[in-house]
């Protein structure tokens, strides 16, 4: 059974239509959108802060979502995916974007939508994310813009999957 916890009085909420692994940790003021997908040892702890994640919000194994108290909340809008071992620190994140596997995106660091933060990125703190391009690198700077075929080929290909694969523990 996954760990869904209340912290201070503030419970998760969790449509039923989402599949939540066996071992993840979900606490405190946490709203997830349908068809989400939350995998194996990921956490989200809405315990200092709120965290809001839109629709089709896959957040792959070992991901961490967390916030700043009293300063930073964590919003994830609809289809997105969170890639393996990332974290997502008190930041906002857009429509149609991909944080790729090991990359870190900090405190109040908007990811504007139609992006991709590429594996082991690290997206310093305050950091504005410019929509439709890819930020890649220790700090994290525009590598260059996504085409339409990438946005369908990578942002949208990931998130169905997602839906997919989750079908599959359902059964």
């Amino acid at each position: 059974m996954p760990i869904i916890k209340s912290v201070r009085g503030k419970t998760p909420k969790i449509p039923t239509d989402c599949f939540i692994a066996e071992n993840a940790t979900i606490l405190g003021e946490v709203s997830l959108g349908k068809e989400c997908s939350v995998w194996y040892n990921a956490v989200i702890r809405g315990d200092v802060h709120y965290i809001e994640i839109g629709n089709k919000v896959n957040i792959q194994d070992g991901a961490v979502i967390h916030a700043t108290y009293q300063k930073s909340p964590t919003t994830i809008g609809n289809n997105v995916s969170i890639g393996h071992n990332a974290i997502v620190h008190g930041c906002s994140i857009k429509d149609n974007v991909l944080i790729g596997m090991g990359s870190i995106v900090m405190d109040n660091c908007v990811i504007e939508s139609n992006s991709i933060i590429a594996a082991g990125a690290v997206v310093s703190k305050n950091t504005i994310v410019e929509g439709g391009s890819i930020y890649a690198g220790i700090p994290a700077k525009k590598i260059k813009d996504i085409s339409k075929e990438l946005t369908s080929g990578e942002i949208d290909r990931i998130a169905n999957n997602y839906v997919k694969y989750s079908s599959w523990f359902k059964e």
